[in-house]
This record gives structure tokens, sequence and C-alpha cells, in this order.
């Protein structure tokens, strides 16, 4: 191990921005689909070995001292985002006429670009480097605050943050209820890169003790979690979830709507199966909510007054569907104040549109073009097929359902900002995601992106209801256990009884802290033991 660190930190040019490289992909095989956190024991402690030797010249000034650390953060960053990323190019290829000259700037750009957070990181880190377990803590400290700031910055892109990494089941997923990711993301740096401590034999046993103690707090915090008993239902409610598994390339094709539309109709009406229970979850019963996909209704329904009447006459007394549409809003079509919204609606039983809610957080280039008229004068346009650009809705509110359960929508990626999604029980009592991750076919993105949800309702306490127009359709418990789900390219609707009982730990208040004090923690380490070192040294 001794030979090796030296080894590696002896690197230099284009070989140690290639062992960062790899060693960032290689972190990649921890997400969703693959699970396989082991492999970040190997990718974390080369990055620690990879700065032990990115040092540069104190009296060049702190900038250029810090400019090797940095570089090696970026690769270690580029590696990691473009081995996670990579499939965002799948959208580009749907209309690939019109689209196809951009997937360079999609696959390769967007990592370029998000890989300066884990070059700051390593920056940061290096700061506050030592010679022994502090320079682990610094790490953690600075992957902790990278995330922390992806979460918002440049309106924000947390996608495949670190922490989820050490999330992979639901055992292991309690512990984001009281430290929220905030917290689990220094964690899970920290714990994954302490084995570098083997190379020096400098605070081993410190280490060891310290993976023993989070990882036994880790599972056992789990265990208990899972294994306690779940308070009685107070109210609950029985949903069918829809999974109309449309072709993209049909998506906004005027000539089969009604088709479109038949199959989700089909879908919601038919009678809940017979058969032997599955589970104490599975519902034999009418659905009391019914639940569509983002923008899965390929018109405008004031242009066609008729579906919702065909609605209405397909929904039962007390039945309300929540389907992803696309809204207009302003004057007549060629109204240039026309604006158009990507939303959810909660059509009732007589076929009217009881309530309404737009989505909040856009999607930068496919949902909106960033500084149209800049961009629009040198040719670009949104990159992602669909009627029109969309306008941002101003709030977003809970829906409330027949018998006074309030959901909380939330369209497409929304769902992976934790702070985001922050809701009580005096705001929802349920989360729906509605979403379209057709656009990145059987690839690692819609894995990702139900682990994302996933892991937004073990942080709220409350079930997770979500609906995909090719997967992955699921209904997820408060502690992250799938009652039920529809794989990807699967047609049809699962029926799912969902008790409203359990609620979180701690408020998202308390997490942010929670998370912020365990990021503090780490920097206040760090800083001891580097003043120790320049202390000795002095």
């Amino acid at each position: 191990m001794k030979r090796l660190a030296g080894r590696i930190i002896l690197l230099w040019g284009w070989r140690r921005a290639l062992v960062a490289f790899l060693a960032g992909a290689l972190a990649v095989l921890a997400q969703a689909p693959y699970d396989f956190f082991a492999v970040c024991f190997v990718s974390f402690p080369l990055l620690v070995w990879l700065l032990d030797g990115a040092t540069g010249e104190a009296s060049d000034g702190w900038f250029r001292h810090l400019r090797p650390a940095f570089a090696v953060g970026w690769w270690f960053g580029f590696g990691y985002f473009l081995a996670g990323l990579w499939w965002i190019g799948s959208a580009l290829l749907v209309e690939a006429d019109s689209f196809a000259w951009a997937l360079p700037f999609a696959v390769v750009g967007i990592p370029l670009a998000l890989a300066f957070f884990y070059g700051f990181a390593t920056a940061v880190a290096r700061l506050l480097w030592s010679n022994d377990i502090g320079r682990i803590a610094a790490l953690a400290f600075g992957f902790g605050l990278a995330e922390w700031l992806r979460d918002f910055l440049f309106t924000g892109f947390p996608w495949n943050a670190v922490g989820y990494a050490a999330m992979p089941v639901p055992l292991l997923m309690q512990s984001v209820s009281v430290t929220g990711m905030v917290g689990i993301n220094a964690l899970a740096v920290f714990v994954f890169a302490l084995p570098a401590l083997l190379a020096a034999r400098r605070h081993v046993r410190l280490g060891a003790a310290l993976v023993a103690v989070l990882v036994a707090a880790h599972l056992g915090f789990g265990y208990i979690r899972l294994a306690a008993k779940v308070e009685p239902e107070t109210r609950a409610i029985d949903v069918r979830i829809v999974q109309p598994a449309v072709d993209l390339s049909e998506k906004w094709d005027a000539s089969v709507p009604d088709r479109i539309f038949a199959t989700l109709m089909g879908l919601s009406a038919k009678a809940p199966e017979a058969g032997p229970e599955t589970g104490p979850e599975t519902s034999h019963d009418k659905p009391q909510l019914i639940l569509w996909p983002e923008t899965s209704v390929p018109f405008f329904f004031a242009e066609r007054p008729d579906a919702l009447t065909a609605l209405g006459e397909m929904l039962g007394d007390g039945q309300t569907l929540i389907a992803g549409v696309v809204r207009e809003e302003g004057g007549s079509a060629e109204d240039a104040d026309r604006r158009y919204y990507n939303s959810v609606v909660a059509i009732d039983d007589k076929g009217q549109i009881a309530d309404a809610v737009d989505k909040v957080h856009l999607v930068p280039f496919g949902e909106y073009l960033p500084f149209a008229d800049l961009l629009g004068r040198l040719g670009l346009k949104q990159l992602v097929a669909g009627p029109t650009t969309y306008a941002a809705g101003n709030e977003r509110h809970p829906i409330a359902l027949p018998g006074g359960i309030r959901v909380l929508p939330f369209i497409c990626y929304e769902v992976i900002f934790p702070d985001l999604v922050a809701i009580d029980a005096t705001s929802a009592e349920l989360i729906v995601n509605v979403t379209n991750d057709a656009w990145f076919g059987d690839t690692p993105g819609p894995y990702q992106h139900f682990r994302q949800a996933q892991i937004r309702a073990v942080e709220n306490g409350v079930p997770l209801l979500r609906a995909a127009n090719n997967g992955i359709s699921a209904v997820v418990d408060p502690r992250g256990r799938i009652l039920d789900a529809l794989a990807i390219d699967a047609r049809g609707a699962i029926d799912v009884h969902v008790p409203i009982s359990d609620q979180a730990i701690v408020s998202s208040r308390q997490r942010r802290i929670n998370g912020l004090m365990i990021m503090v923690l780490f920097a206040l380490a760090a800083f001891t033991f580097n003043v120790r070192q320049r202390l000795r040294a002095n």
C-alpha cells in the first residue's frame, strides 16, 4: 500500500490527470443502477494520494499554490460526471436531424462545467491539508461544501451527489432523514477516503475506529428505523399509477393524440385486478387517485373540451385524476404574450379542472433558453422537443384531494433538489413526482433519477407517488421501500393502498442545520490538524 501510494503521489503531468480522471469515472459505479459502493474505497484514497503530491510553490501566491490541487479535483470531476451523465445525449437523438449537432456540448460540455465544483472542493481541501487524518476531514469538508453549492448555483444541478453512493438500499438510506444530503455527502467522502491512511500508517487505529463507529451508526440507525413498529394508519388512499410507455417520436405528432389519450383512458378505467394479495399494500379497491405522467395529455384541454367530458364520464364518484399537461395562458395562439406552462392539473369526477400547479424550476436549454435574445441571434434554441418554450410557475402549493389528503407535486427533475422538496405535515402528506424519462431510454439516467426521488421520501418521512411515461413508475413508502413499480418500457398500471402514517424524524430546517454542523466539525478538525502540523514544522 505504501509503495502504491508513493507512486501515485509522484505522478506528474498527463499521468496524474489520467489517474484522477479514471478514479472519478470509477466512482460512478457506486451510483444507480450499479450500486457498487465499494469502488469509492478505491477512488477516494487515490484522490487523497494525488492531492498529497499536488503541491505548488508557496512563493507563487495562494492561487498558483492551489492550482495543482484544483486540477486534480477538476480531472476527477470530469471523469465522474462524464461517466455518470453521458446518457443526457440520448435526449438529443430523439430528433437527431435537429439536435444531433449539440451532442458534444451536452455530453462533454456539462461534465466540463460541473467538474469545476470538484476542482473547487479539492482546492478548499488543500488549504486545510495536513499529512495525517486531518487531510481526510479537509477533503470531506471540501466536497460537502461543493455539493451544497451545486444544489443552487447557476440554477442548481445536484445530480449524483456523492452521498447517494452511501445509500443504495433502504437499510442505508435512513441516516439522511437526520443529516440531510449536506451531512451525508461530507460523511460519505470522509468514510470512503479513510483507507488512504493505510499508506503512511499514521492515525490508522483512529481511522479504523471512526470507520467502525460511523458505519455501525449508519447501519444500526437504518435497522432500527426499518424494524420499528409502524404507527397504525389513521388515513390511507388507494392509488393507480399509469405508465403509458408512449414513443417520444409520436408524442407531439398531430396524427396520434387520440390514440395516446385512448391508451391513458383505457389503463385508467380498467377494473382493479382480482386475485391473491401480493402484500398488504396491494389495492383491489377502486382508486381514489389516478396519476398520469408529465405532459401525458398530448393536446391542450382548451382546444379539446370533449376530452374533459370523457374524463368526467370515466372518473367515478370521489375519484381524482392528477395529470401532467401543457397549460396555456394569455391571449390567442398568435399572441406574443401567450404563455405555456409545464403543469399538473387535478381533474375531479365532474370532468372539471379543480386545481393546477406549474413547474417552478425549469430545465435550462431543455424547457427554456437562458439569455434567449442573445443566443437566439446565434441560431441556438431549446434542445428538447415539445410544443413551445415554457414559462416558470410562480409558486407551488399542495393539491387537496377528497377526504382532505394533500399531495405536493414536483415535475421531472424538481424532485432531485432536497431544499425544494422540504415538506412537513403542515404542508402535505404525499409527494407526487411526474416525469418523462423516456427521453433517456434504458440508460442509467432514469435509475439515477428514481433513486434521488426515493431519497426525498426518506428525508421527509412521507410516501412518494411517481408516474413516468416510460419508467420508472413506483410507490415508495416513507422509509424508502418500494411498494410496487413498473419497469422501463413496461406499459400498464399499478394499484396500491398507501397508508398515511409516518412523518419526518426532524424538520427540514433541522436537517439543514445538522448537515451544516457536520461540515463545520470537519472544517474545524482539518484546521486543527493543519495548524498543529505548521507549529511542529516551525
